[in-house]
């Protein structure tokens, strides 16, 4: 039975072609949107790029056509920009979560063979939509439910004589295997002896690895756990172009990453330098606008950045003769941006890392990802337990949609960290708290 969808700007925003993701349906899009989406065009941020964006798909979509009466889409369906009589004095100048409701009601009247659904990311809206009798639902087209992201770890068995010749020669055939590609692995005896492995399966060559291990770490940080054994070698591995690293807060997904970044890129000079992202998203009230330059500004939200350097310098020692985490920022190896900025360039044979990428949208991740260039690797950290932003939650961030649509691929790999290493405070706060 075909419905009628209507959308909230907050939809629109998140995914600018949502539009086209309701297969032969109808969506609807009241004027009052429209209204909102033009309070957000001039902003130089991802929603105003967004708003822009899906303000230029509707002026496309009704040349030759009207907006009013309906647009036919390319899967079937049908466009309606909805517009009341009262408003067309007005502009559409209400409040949009009224006029989504009092719309929703008019067309459930005029056809009531057909159900009509609120489709927005408010809960509120939902709530309010529920205790009006009409239906509301989140939008769900790119969700990905955490509980099925593919498992990243897994154990297996094998003989004794294979475990010695993969601890001997690094490598063995694994015929037979049923595992995904370059998901890590705890090998154990199938002979009950004691003593255990741990191995990378490459599904190009059809084999099991060993991990890469360096004798002093990674800027003088060594593994204390296995999933940080796995981590430590994914980040390690120039074939491996991108890496997404998962666990709450303490289990070390951000100081791993920086350090692989600058053991690759200053001691190993395998990259150019080091770029370093977060998305700038409060945690509690927002502190509203910072005085002086971009480099002020940022200051408070990179902070966590240059505490994670400063501790490595303590750690490792001096990096590039800097034993200063502020001077090695100033030095220009390490650059610090927010995403915000990250749309049109082209980053090459640089090592990127994106922290808290639990914050983004799909849409985010994606203009992320086909920024990378020739010879780059980027790894992503976060927590899909701890999120900020008020439009995604842990089964529509763009994080974990990553981790899905990338799992199997030979060039990405996912390591799932689960012990605390921060503290037994800091243990017990991510548990219980």
């Amino acid at each position: 039975m075909q419905k009628n969808y209507i959308l909230d700007a907050n939809i629109l925003i998140h995914d600018p072609h949502s539009i086209f993701q309701f297969a032969d349906n109808t969506v609807v899009i009241p004027v009052g949107v429209i209204t909102e989406l033009d309070r957000f065009k001039k902003e130089p941020t991802d929603r105003g790029y967004n708003a822009r964006t899906v303000v230029r798909l509707l002026d496309g979509l009704r040349e030759g056509q009207s907006l009013a009466t309906g647009v036919t889409l390319e899967n079937g369906g049908r466009l309606i920009v909805y517009c009341e009589p009262d408003q067309v004095l007005n502009g559409g100048n209400g409040h949009a979560d009224a006029e989504i409701l009092r719309i929703a009601r008019v067309i459930k009247d005029n056809e009531p063979e057909r159900p009509v659904v609120i489709v927005t990311k408010d809960i509120n809206l939902r709530i309010r939509a529920d205790a009006a009798g009409l239906r509301a639902e989140d939008y769900e087209s790119d969700h990905t439910l955490l509980n099925e992201v593919t498992e990243a770890h897994g154990e297996e068995r094998l003989a004794p004589e294979q475990l010695e010749t993969l601890r001997r020669d690094g490598t063995i055939a694994a015929n037979g295997l049923d595992a995904t590609p370059n998901q890590y692995l705890l090998l154990r005896s199938s002979g009950g002896e004691k003593g255990t492995l741990l191995a990378r399966y490459d599904g190009e060559q059809g084999c099991l690895r060993t991990l890469r291990n360096p004798e002093n770490g990674v800027c003088g940080v060594k593994p204390r756990n296995k999933e940080q054994y796995y981590a430590v070698d994914a980040l390690l591995d120039e074939e491996l172009t991108l890496v997404s690293l998962l666990g709450k807060a303490g289990t070390g997904k951000t100081l791993l990453a920086i350090a692989a970044a600058l053991h690759q890129a200053v001691r190993k000079k395998r990259y150019r330098g080091v770029l370093i992202c977060r998305p700038v998203v409060p945690v509690g009230r927002d502190l509203g606008y910072l005085p002086g330059d971009l480099e002020r500004k940022l200051a408070p939200w990179m902070r966590p950045v240059l505490d994670t350097v400063e501790f490595l310098v303590d750690t490792g020692g001096p990096i590039k003769g800097l034993s200063d985490g502020a001077a090695l920022l100033r030095s220009g190896l390490i650059e610090i941006q927010p995403l915000t900025y990250i749309r049109g360039r082209s980053i090459a044979n640089r090592f990127v890392v994106i922290d808290e990428a639990q914050n983004m949208t799909p849409l985010e991740v994606k203009t992320v990802i086909t920024r990378m260039g020739e010879a780059a690797k980027i790894v992503l950290t976060g927590d899909p337990w701890q999120i900020d932003n008020p439009y995604v939650d842990r089964n529509s961030n763009g994080f974990t949609y990553l981790i899905n649509r990338f799992t199997g691929q030979s060039i990405a790999a996912h390591v799932e960290l689960r012990k605390g290493e921060r503290s037994r405070l800091a243990e017990l706060a991510a548990d219980l708290l």
